[in-house]
């Protein structure tokens, strides 16, 4: 049973992995002996890492089955884009939508690129193809879950947009969507993925990642190097793999190899049977906040949504549920529950009793 990893789970309900996902205790023994090897081997624990994160690399590979070497490995995916970015003509017309996550939308915007926006709504996937077939436009770039209320792209529609639209770079943000819901790169119709693994993939902080289709290094000039680029080879700097100049400095192998290993993790448990659980705690909060008359229109119109729900709610229903222990978050004018693999019916039951008391 998968919530006897996660101890946390025995003294708090825990609705917030779209802030953070927990730790299990396989991964705190894991990490402890890492730094036990380095407290103990010195310097030694150099080759150490590099095996570390050669294994990461191929692991992230596998989880999203994508060529490892177009697999770029990052501290986070703001990072990632940023970098990204400075390789992309500033010209360039791009589509985001209002309100995504600022470290999705912001750096188009700090770098002055030509922006249309188009409106998070129930109909989404239909205003962006309408923005499409008006303008030209040259770069889709959105978060998969939308941080705010959960909103999920069908996926269906990227590979659509992608055969109707095949020069359309698309840039998607999988850090509320990654470990939560399968994802096949290779098939998915996104030309650049990137994802922070310390929410639903359960890596911990000061780490992430980019994977490319291979086809983007021809409209892609990246800006940054550094001697970890080349391999720590002299000889290369004039010949670094296109995945290779996103990773100019050392990689962390504590942050990465974490990555790893809660990877292979959710791999264990079969990420088929992750997301047929997640989807049906979706089901199963939609009806028990719905009917209560938490949720908005726009979010029980959709025919499938993520597991992250904004409900209505003050401060001082925030305020009740964290002195019950409900471990959640307040976002966009309401409370943002989370639930992942490790939660249950009885949770989500559990809130919602919650919130009966406190409107008696």
């Amino acid at each position: 049973m998968i919530r006897k990893h996660f101890p946390v789970l025995q003294h708090y309900t825990y609705a917030n992995t779209a802030a953070y996902g927990l730790m299990s205790e396989g991964l705190q023994e894991w990490r402890q002996d890492h730094d036990l090897d380095y407290l103990v081997g010195g310097g030694r624990m150099k080759i150490d890492s590099l095996s570390i994160i050669s294994e990461t690399r191929q692991t992230v590979a596998k989880f999203f089955n994508c060529d490892p070497h177009w697999v770029a490995l990052l501290p986070n995916f703001s990072i990632g884009l940023n970098f990204l970015l400075e390789g992309i003509d500033h010209k360039s017309r791009v589509l985001l939508i209002e309100d995504d996550y600022p470290s999705v939308n912001w750096p188009f915007e700090k770098r002055g690129f030509a922006i249309t926006y188009v409106k998070r709504a129930a109909d989404l996937e239909d205003r962006i193809e309408a923005l499409l077939a008006e303008e030209k436009i040259d770069i889709l770039a959105l978060s998969l879950v939308q941080w705010l209320d959960g909103l999920m792209i069908d996926m269906d529609f990227i590979r659509s947009l992608k055969k109707k639209y095949p020069e359309l770079l698309i840039i998607a943000d999988g850090t509320q969507y990654c470990g939560a819901f399968s994802l096949d790169f290779s098939s998915s119709g996104i030309d650049v993925l990137g994802a922070s693994g310390y929410k639903w993939m359960l890596g911990g902080t000061g780490n992430g990642f980019l994977l490319f289709n291979e086809k983007v290094s021809q409209g892609i000039h990246p800006k940054v190097t550094g001697f970890n680029a080349s391999g720590a080879n002299l000889d290369r700097k004039d010949d670094i793999p296109f995945s290779r100049q996103f990773e100019p400095g050392h990689l962390d192998s504590l942050c990465f190899g974490s990555l790893n290993f809660s990877l292979q993790f959710l791999l264990q448990l079969g990420m088929p049977s992750i997301e047929a659980h997640n989807n049906e705690l979706s089901l199963m909060a939609k009806e028990a906040f719905g009917t209560r008359g938490l949720l908005t229109q726009q979010l029980l119109s959709r025919s499938r949504h993520s597991t992250i729900f904004n409900i209505s709610g003050d401060s001082e229903l925030y305020e009740f549920l964290l002195a019950n222990d409900v471990m959640c978050s307040q976002r966009g004018g309401g409370i943002r529950l989370a639930f992942h693999a490790y939660n249950n019916k009885q949770d989500i039951e559990h809130i919602a009793e919650l919130i009966d008391r406190y409107n008696k």
